[in-house]
């Protein structure tokens, strides 16, 4: 797409947008979700980002926002109250003005996913993701040496999502692919129709998918992943079968992405310029250019006296149990390092036992093994009153779009 084309599709939806103060952009194809986001923008509009585009999701947002509404270009069975269905087929043969977009706009309310509770909103005003995309676009073009063409197997509704995959062409010199592949040969088509350098933007769990595919791939020049820990073994296996530096991003809603490292060399995280991070006892203070104020955030780190941080796992994630202690972040990564295990996750159950404690459960991908097994090979790595009992076998974990684990998904999970 020509700029002049997508002025022109942003100057016709603006055209037809209701008035209101924000609306839900639920747009699956990125380009419409980048002309819708824009229109909104133009219009003096906020974006709305549930956490899915589950009706139950967008039904509370809306809500959260009395006056506002739906808009995507899919017809959708049953839509949400107020629904405008687009389609961006604009044709123009004159420039188009410029859109301005006012600074201090909150441009979007990002909610965090529900991993550890309800959902949050969070605000971003304009001039804000105009210096975290100015990160981003500097981490990128390292990796491609220059300008560079992204497919994205993550959703714009998420905010790494919108980081990585929406924002870039409005801030910096980078095209986007506009579909969303989700099978190892549709990332591998997408790569193909894009000229190098390529970037691929995607999630631990298509990371692994795409090595267990053995599929084939173009040439490109890097690998970006993050909405969940990269285990250190499976950057190194991909940077060895596709030729490719991976490099994992560390943020949140609320902070955005906020620091980087190559996983498979270094266990440190680099925070973007300009940011600082601050150990607290309930978690760590961020301060940035791109922050509206300091956030703090569950994290617990650790500084390395270089500028760099290690995390040492999250408040909310830290377990005592008979005076012991650990975190189900490293429980996790003892499970998923069981050989044969391909996805698995470590949490506690919302009841208590006879002792007050809430149990500790986990459910596990492992094609070949049974629950035994994993329980015997967790027995040599983990104290036994941190063993994860139940242990359930799944086909897949209950993941959100964006790779996440919704703590109310695994509880139904456990207990189907």
């Amino acid at each position: 797409m020509t700029v002049d084309h997508f002025l022109a599709d942003v100057g016709a939806l603006a055209a037809r947008l209701p008035t209101g103060q924000a609306a839900v952009n639920l747009c699956e194809d990125r380009y419409a979700f980048l002309v819708a986001f824009t229109a909104l923008l133009v219009r003096g509009q906020t974006n709305l980002l549930p956490p899915s585009r589950a009706a139950h999701a967008v039904d509370a947002v809306l809500a959260a926002h009395p006056g506002s509404y739906a808009l995507g270009d899919a017809a959708l069975d049953p839509a949400p109250p107020q629904y405008l269905r687009f389609t961006t087929d604009v044709e123009t043969s004159s420039p188009n003005a410029p859109a301005l977009i006012a600074g201090e706009l909150p441009a979007a309310i990002g909610y965090t996913s529900g991993s550890t509770g309800v959902p949050r909103a969070n605000p971003k005003h304009w001039e804000k993701l105009a210096i975290s995309s100015g990160h981003n676009d500097a981490l990128l073009r390292a990796l491609a040496g220059g300008d560079y063409h992204v497919v994205a197997t993550v959703p714009p509704q998420h905010m790494y999502g919108l980081e990585f995959s929406v924002l870039l062409p409005l801030f910096g010199h980078a095209a986007i692919h506009a579909g969303r592949p989700f099978f190892a040969a549709d990332i591998a088509a997408a790569l193909a129709d894009l000229p190098e350098p390529r970037i691929l933007v995607t999630t631990p769990v298509h990371l692994r998918a795409l090595l267990d595919a053995n599929q084939s791939l173009p040439v490109f020049s890097g690998i970006v992943s993050a909405t969940a820990p990269l285990p250190p073994e499976l950057a190194r296996d991909a940077e060895a079968r596709f030729g490719a530096p991976v490099q994992e991003v560390f943020g949140s809603t609320e902070t955005c992405v906020i620091a980087h490292r190559r996983t498979a060399q270094v266990d440190a995280w680099t925070p973007y310029r300009g940011v600082t991070l601050h150990p607290q006892p309930d978690g760590t203070r961020v301060d940035g250019p791109q922050l509206l104020q300091p956030t703090v955030l569950a994290d617990i780190i650790e500084l390395d006296g270089g500028g760099c941080f290690r995390l040492r796992g999250r408040n909310t994630d830290l377990l005592e149990i008979a005076g012991k202690r650990a975190s189900l972040g490293d429980l996790t990564h003892k499970l998923l390092a069981v050989p044969g295990v391909r996805d698995g996750v470590v949490f506690q159950m919302d009841e208590t036992d006879c002792m007050g404690v809430r149990r500790i459960a986990a459910l596990a991908v492992a094609p070949g093994l049974d629950a035994c097994a994993i329980l015997d090979a967790l027995r040599c790595e983990i104290d036994p009153v941190f063993l994860p009992r139940p242990l359930k076998l799944v086909d897949a974990l209950p993941r959100s779009e964006a790779g996440k684990l919704p703590h109310a998904a695994l509880l139904s999970a456990m207990g189907s």
